[in-house]
């Protein structure tokens, strides 16, 4: 009995000894193949960093460069005599202020309206059930696939009819529309994070539904609304093609319209005013993302979980 159970004792220990051995033996092997194969990798990612960054560092670049040196051979990386003539004409020119202002108004209403109205259709979606729900999920859905373009005609019609054309209210009526469905998406997701159960508390300690929402869902949903009204300023200060239809009058434009004034067929175009003017317009999504770049990640990836 004696010799059973040592044997048996000594068995496993041999046993979970030799395994034990092996998996640190399969983890430091796997550990050494990582270290090995590091130092390709951050070059792998350094050459896609720099490659996503070049343009931006180009556009900088023509921005600080004489116009007479933009089109030299071969290209100069480096300003070898930096200016900011092109920028002092810029901040000169009433156009620009006038297209800065434009473009503030469109973006704010068209974020304050798409966040309000996608935080309304998520709730219903993910808190009520009604007939059609599932129908009217697919439609958000089939909504993002139609090309933008195709509808072009009958939307100038219809600002057009309604008087809207060149207005600041009837562009942010059709960037919402752009915006809405892949917003309504997103913050379903976060709906859907928040347990019903914290609402029906509130509600029983004697709160209304609509009271149990905006205290006790409503602040948990507030990463959520950031991301999406980001998303919503991307699309509404960098969209060019709709309001390039849409925008007839020549002192009411919106930025990235306004940027191509600096090209036409009567005049060459003036690449550094070009570049300089693309900077300008860059800066304020720059501050954008520094402003909100914690809530956002935490909001694109608590979205990402949740939905």
């Amino acid at each position: 009995m004696a010799t059973t159970t040592g044997t048996t004792t000594g068995t496993t220990t041999g046993t979970t000894t030799g395994t034990s051995a092996g998996a640190g033996l399969f983890d430091t092997t796997t550990r050494s193949a990582r270290n090995r194969h590091r130092p390709l990798w951050n070059v792998l990612a350094l050459a896609l960093a720099a490659l996503w960054a070049f343009p931006i560092y180009w556009m900088i670049n023509s921005a600080l460069m004489p116009a007479d040196r933009l089109r030299s051979t071969p290209p100069l990386l480096a300003p070898l005599e930096p200016t900011l003539r092109s920028f002092d004409q810029i901040l000169h020119t009433p156009l620009f202020w006038r297209s800065l202002g434009f473009s503030l108004a469109v973006t704010l209403l068209s974020i304050a309206v798409s966040i309000l109205a996608a935080l309304f259709g998520a709730v219903a979606l993910s808190r009520f059930s009604f007939i059609g729900r599932r129908g009217v999920l697919i439609s958000v859905l089939v909504v993002q696939m139609i090309p933008a373009e195709a509808l072009f005609i009958s939307q100038y019609r219809m600002l057009d009819g309604w008087g809207l054309l060149n207005s600041v209210v009837g562009l942010s009526l059709l960037y919402t529309g752009l915006i809405v469905p892949f917003t309504v998406w997103m913050l379903k997701g976060f709906v859907d994070g928040v347990p019903v159960e914290l609402e029906e508390a509130a509600m029983v300690d004697g709160c209304s539904r609509f009271t149990a929402f905006t205290r006790v869902t409503l602040p948990l949903l507030g990463p959520g609304l950031v991301a999406t009204g980001v998303f919503g300023f991307l699309v509404a200060w960098n969209e060019f093609t709709l309001a390039f239809v849409m925008l007839s009058s020549g002192d009411r434009m919106t930025l990235p319209v306004w940027l191509r004034t600096f090209s036409s067929n009567l005049q060459e175009t003036d690449w550094a005013g070009v570049m300089a003017g693309s900077t300008l317009v860059a800066v304020p999504v720059l501050v954008v993302f520094v402003i909100v770049q914690n809530a956002m990640t935490k909001g694109m990836v608590a979205g990402a979980v949740k939905g």
